[in-house]
């Protein structure tokens, strides 16, 4: 403790915080859509090994997904495992949903996208947030005289060239949510003007 510097007038004015999507994530809650399915990753099983039906909740204007644990008696609730020894990622069908998610985000429907998200507690309830303008997007490559495959490098969105994330006080606005009437209500402070479409190709992690 003695080797502590005091700074009283240190400020977080001007930083940044770094985004988790350009570190390796594979332990973080992530949802991924693909060829009309959609699917968690082991690690939002693993933060809520007690839940076994949840529902899905959209918030169109910023564009944010919410997992909300459920009983399987709540309308639109769905086992989002595979049920087997082990609790495993289930690939869900989902043709309508697929194709809505497709619509509202403008994405390429034969590409692969990610969204990390994060856990969070809202009325007494632990939720997963996930900012789908922050997806990961894989595109599917075709070479001459073989199946098409989807890349394992991701690309984002242009305006994340420039900058390392976002201030950090709107980074601590951006995942305050609120449940009102069954319904996901986000608290963003400076909304943030729509991303570019054009995308930059990030190297490999």
């Amino acid at each position: 403790m003695d080797n502590i510097a005091e700074n009283e007038n240190f400020s977080y004015d001007g930083y940044q915080v770094v985004r988790g999507e350009f570190f390796a994530h594979i332990k973080e809650p992530s949802i991924t859509f693909n060829n009309c399915k959609v699917y968690v990753n082991a690690a939002c099983l693993n933060k809520m090994p007690n839940t076994d039906f949840v529902q899905i909740l959209i918030n169109s204007n910023d564009k944010k997904l919410v997992i909300r644990p459920c009983i399987e008696e709540e309308k639109d609730s769905f086992c989002w495992y595979s049920r087997s020894a082990k609790r495993r990622p289930k690939q869900i069908t989902c043709r309508i949903f697929f194709a809505k998610i497709i619509q509202l985000m403008d994405w390429n429907p034969d590409y692969r996208y990610k969204s990390i998200g994060k856990m969070v507690h809202a009325n007494n309830e632990n939720l997963f947030v996930f900012d789908l303008k922050t997806a990961e997007t894989f595109r599917r490559i075709t070479k001459t005289g073989s199946k098409p495959q989807t890349s394992r490098i991701p690309i984002f969105p242009e305006d994340w060239k420039e900058q390392f994330g976002i201030p950090f006080e709107e980074h601590k606005k951006s995942l305050q949510v609120n449940i009102v009437e069954g319904y996901a209500v986000f608290s963003l402070a400076n909304k943030k003007e729509n991303t570019s479409l054009e995308q930059l190709e990030i190297g490999g992690r």
